[in-house]
């Protein structure tokens, strides 16, 4: 009788049968420490090295699962370059997966290899055609991947090939392509080695991975600077925002606005009695974080609010701003949620030399743990009970990662349809770090990357570093804290400029409003918008000359229309032989949507260059002929060779897209 097995002998047994090296794994986030992102129906694709020793031929699969979920589905892995292995799945629910690989010594397709070999140089294989027989005789008493129908298919086959005399005949058999698939599809894996993590992949719904975003501010939508907007007001602007082509309506904060040091116009702190406040002085008498601030109207018309923005196609998102007014309720139900000098006052809110006087921050440690924790949860929840399921996050980076690790964990478990965007303008690291511990969408550098190199760089590093797994920049044009310089001083044109290069360039982006109407009167020497809209309300003329609104409608239409828009790692920049005209591409996996785009960078020249037109990526030769359509002008016209040129003049055209119509899609 067989002794049992020592542990270290035990030990040793599980380290030989791990006999296949799976490294590399990607997307692999620090190691598994967090999880990758995708968007359901958005094609998933997992690398890893695998190779073993000897000339064996082996086999991998990717094993993917619901977290939670018992059983695996497993798709074959195909080796496509140096012991580099790959599949892909399509993810179908809003919902946490899991997924790892495994791999295996496959002996029958090695045995069948060698045979193959053998016999094309007319060795005698006989003893050859013994053991094929022999394998499978083992995979029917040992393989238990057989289901009942391949088990009795396979021992009809055994049982022929036995019967058979004549060699030629069993290696017809033994070779052939029908006995492959039943060996592949439930023969018995050798050395059946894991990866030793599972990995968590986090699948959000299709919004956090495409959106176009607008942002307004409620109380500025009366149409009269001296009447507070209402949710009524906004309701009324419905049908602009939504025939400009956005599906996410974004307000700042629109919670009751404190009094003390309330901001007067231009960040004055000397306020005027009908000064209405920065809606980032958070809490009054009047309630706080889970309350609305009087003017814009009451809880029963911003549900009105919400419903008739979703009859627009249209969602609604909501500042999640932590700080407080010095009146906000908390400070006196709560006051270990805040830190106090030893004088008996509230330290305000500095970010030197800056100083925001009309609120505090609060305290995320000492004996706030876990009270404010739990109740800042509490009021993201309580929002999206109101129907609110997007929410930015305004400056995430000064608050504790382990919150927003907890927060967002706790909030999704219950809602995972839930979009966070964190405006985090901070080091590189850091907006990686908050995008890892959950944040779904990012703000990015992209508003200050202006010239060829800094777009081609930047983009490059967005679209094929590991960042590229977990990290979704937002690229937005402008917000109400930042007015580039770039438009200050570009006009028109550079407002186009900088339109087309967010809405081609990233699958989510936004506009401030008054963008499109190329508002761009500034605080002298600074990056602040002058009489801005934070401070004051404002009333504006939608219609009044010079705006780019049906700049804004194309290139929403085209998002909508063009798949290769709808992805952002599928982006090649091609040749431009002008340092001013950046020239890139976006198609999909099959070419069906092949989109090219020049835009001219330089928003007070004109500018020219010769470019290539990738004919390479259809196998077409440089001087072959190619259909295309201008998606600017609505015409088509057939480009001869790889060489062209474009001409922008910013008085006429800042930019140029086209559609590339492959051999195959002229055909049909």
């Amino acid at each position: 009788m067989e002794q049992a097995l020592k542990p270290a002998d035990r030990l040793l047994h599980a380290l030989a049968d791990n006999r296949i090296a799976i490294e590399a794994v990607t997307p692999e986030i620090d190691g598994g420490r967090f999880p990758a992102k995708a968007a359901v129906g958005e094609v998933v694709v997992v690398e890893a090295d695998i190779f073993s020793d000897g000339h064996d031929l082996i086999d991998a699969a990717l094993l993917t699962r619901r977290k939670g979920d018992k059983a695996w589905s497993e798709t074959p892995m195909r080796l496509y370059e140096n012991d580099r292995w790959r599949a892909a799945f399509v993810p179908v629910e809003n919902t946490t997966y899991e997924y790892t690989v495994i791999a295996w010594r496959d002996l029958f397709r090695s045995w069948r290899s060698d045979v193959a070999k053998k016999k094309n140089a007319g060795q005698d294989v006989a003893s050859e055609l013994k053991e094929g027989l022999h394998i499978l005789k083992k995979a029917l008493s040992e393989s238990d991947r057989l289901d009942p129908e391949r088990r009795a298919r396979l021992q009809r086959v055994t049982e022929d090939i036995a019967r058979l005399a004549d060699p030629a005949q069993q290696f017809s058999v033994l070779m052939g392509e029908d006995l492959l698939g039943l060996m592949t599809a439930g023969g018995p894996r050798s050395n059946l080695s894991y990866y030793l993590r599972l990995l968590d992949l986090f699948v959000d719904r299709k919004r956090a991975a495409f959106s176009s975003w607008y942002e307004l501010m409620p109380r500025s939508q009366s149409g009269d600077p001296a009447r507070h907007g209402t949710f009524d007001d906004v309701i009324a602007q419905l049908p602009y925002v939504r025939d400009l082509g956005f599906d996410v309506l974004y307000f700042p904060p629109i919670h009751p606005i404190g009094k003390t040091n309330r901001k007067g116009r231009n960040n004055s702190l000397t306020a005027r009695p009908d000064d209405p406040g920065s809606p980032y002085a958070i809490g009054s008498e009047e309630g706080g974080h889970k309350a609305i601030h009087p003017e814009l109207g009451t809880f029963e018309d911003f549900h009105r609010l919400v419903k008739a923005a979703a009859e627009h196609g249209l969602e609604i998102a909501l500042d999640f701003a932590i700080q407080c007014s010095p009146d906000h309720p908390w400070i006196k139900e709560h006051p270990e949620w805040f830190d106090w000098r030893p004088d008996g006052t509230i330290r305000f809110a500095e970010n030197p030399p800056k100083k925001y006087e009309d609120i505090v921050n609060v305290h995320f440690y000492r004996d706030a743990i876990p009270g404010l924790w739990h109740e800042l949860r509490d009021t993201v929840l309580f929002w999206v009970e109101h129907g609110v399921k997007i929410f930015r996050v305004d400056n995430p980076h000064t608050k504790p990662l382990p919150f927003w690790e907890w927060m967002i964990a706790e909030v999704r478990r219950r809602h995972p349809d839930t979009i966070f965007l964190a405006e985090a303008f901070t080091r590189p690291k850091m907006m990686k770090r908050l995008a890892k511990v959950g944040f779904t969408q990012s703000y990015s550098y992209f508003t200050w990357r202006n010239n060829k190199v800094e777009l081609t760089e930047y983009l490059t590093e967005l679209t094929t570093e590991e960042c590229r797994h977990y990290m979704r920049p937002n690229f937005f044009t402008n917000t109400p804290d930042i007015n580039p310089f770039y438009l200050q001083n570009s006009g028109r044109a550079g407002f186009q400029v900088r339109l087309f290069l967010a809405a081609t360039l990233a699958t989510n982006y936004g506009i401030y409003s008054g963008y499109e109407l190329c508002e761009a009167a500034a605080m002298p020497g600074k990056e602040e918008y002058l009489d801005s809209e934070k401070y004051e309300i404002r009333a504006w003329d939608w219609d009044r000359p010079g705006h780019i609104k049906d700049d804004v409608r194309r290139l929403n239409a085209w998002r909508r229309a063009h798949p290769a828009l709808q992805q952002f790692t599928n982006l090649s920049f091609y040749n431009a032989y002008n340092d001013n005209i950046l020239y890139y591409g976006k198609y999909t996996d099959d070419l069906s949507s092949f989109l090219l785009f020049a835009v001219n960078l330089d928003p007070l020249n004109a500018q020219g260059a010769h470019f290539e037109v990738p004919l390479w990526e259809f196998g077409l030769s440089d001087d072959a002929p190619i259909m295309a359509e201008d998606l600017v002008l609505d015409r088509r016209f057939t480009w001869q060779g790889k060489m062209q040129h474009v001409w922008l003049n910013p008085s006429e055209r800042t930019y140029a897209a086209w559609r590339l119509i492959s051999p195959q899609e002229r055909l049909t």
